[in-house]
């Protein structure tokens, strides 16, 4: 059996946790794969750790917050790998706390015993303007210091929280439009747009005024960011729907940034458009007890 770790490696109690699992694990006679959040912030880094796995990974523990555990979702991308999220971080919305131990958790997990959570993803096809140097994504890393390892060299993107289109380093408004299925939907001048799974939906998208949706919803949000109206709203799709935005191609509104669960994409030209659909493959999060997501919001937000 293969397992992969993933941990917090700037957290004290994630380290020695990683290690007490570790040494479990290869005591039950399982091959354990070690990985340090620090090292999955960019995809460079994150596909060379990719590189190293077994193709098939039966199992991956992830050490961490909800940072940590997107980290993770992007390190085993087109794997079929559940993951058991055990909360050390500061947001856990994902994970589960270990109050009955860590080795209990990891024995139930290797017995079969947990419950499966299945969290939809967010697939993305991205198409680019032409735009010449001067537009280009690597160059305005380096001219405004944004995170230049970001997920560079792609046109198809999945995402487990959300991706979200917002004005760029020079901090203009800008002209989305949205469409679902075909049918024009609204077009506004602000600080862009968040396309949100559910899941997402306690992420950024809540932080710019959208709803609190279950992460059993398997549909997405569309959600504006500061919008220049007062009759802005956010919207939530069906499971089957497409959502296609489109950036106004003016000199005045190209500076638009593109950023999938948080990391900056690095693009060949100007952002034309983004369509977003459900991806066909999920997500499945073990959890040792049910409805986690409601006792989480009124903890959080309702206490």
């Amino acid at each position: 059996m293969h397992i992969l770790i993933v941990r917090n490696n700037s957290n004290s109690k994630a380290l020695d946790a990683s290690l007490l699992l570790m040494s479990y694990l290869n005591s039950v006679g399982a091959s354990t794969y070690m990985a340090d959040s620090s090292d999955l912030g960019n995809s460079r880094r994150r596909a060379q750790i990719a590189q190293q796995l077994p193709e098939q990974l039966q199992l991956a523990f992830v050490l961490g917050g909800d940072g940590t555990v997107l980290h993770t979702v992007h390190l085993l991308e087109g794997r079929l790998c559940p993951i058991l999220p055990i909360n050390f971080g500061r947001m856990g919305f994902l994970t589960n706390d270990d109050e009955d131990g860590i080795i209990p958790l990891a024995a139930s997990a290797l017995a079969g015993e947990l419950g499966e959570d299945r969290r939809a993803l967010l697939q993305l096809e991205v198409t680019c303007q032409d735009g010449g140097p001067e537009h280009n994504g690597a160059a305005q890393a380096d001219d405004y210091g944004v995170n230049s390892e970001g997920l560079e060299g792609k046109t198809v993107f999945t995402a487990l929280n959300e991706a979200s289109l917002t004005r760029g380093a020079m901090g203009r408004i800008i002209e989305i439009s949205l469409a679902v299925n075909g049918i024009p939907v609204f077009k506004e001048r602000g600080d862009g747009i968040i396309l949100s799974t559910a899941t997402g939906s306690t992420a950024y998208a809540l932080s710019s005024g959208g709803p609190l949706v279950s992460p059993r919803y398997s549909g997405l949000l569309a959600v504006p960011i500061a919008p220049h109206t007062l009759r802005a709203r956010a919207i939530v799709t069906d499971p089957n729907d497409v959502l296609e935005v489109t950036a106004r191609q003016t000199d005045e509104f190209r500076d638009i940034a593109l950023f999938i669960d948080g990391e900056l994409v690095l693009l060949p030209g100007p952002v034309q458009t983004v369509i977003a659909s459900r991806a066909d493959q999920s997500v499945t999060l073990l959890r040792p007890r049910p409805d986690t997501f409601y006792q989480a919001i009124a903890q959080d937000f309702f206490a």
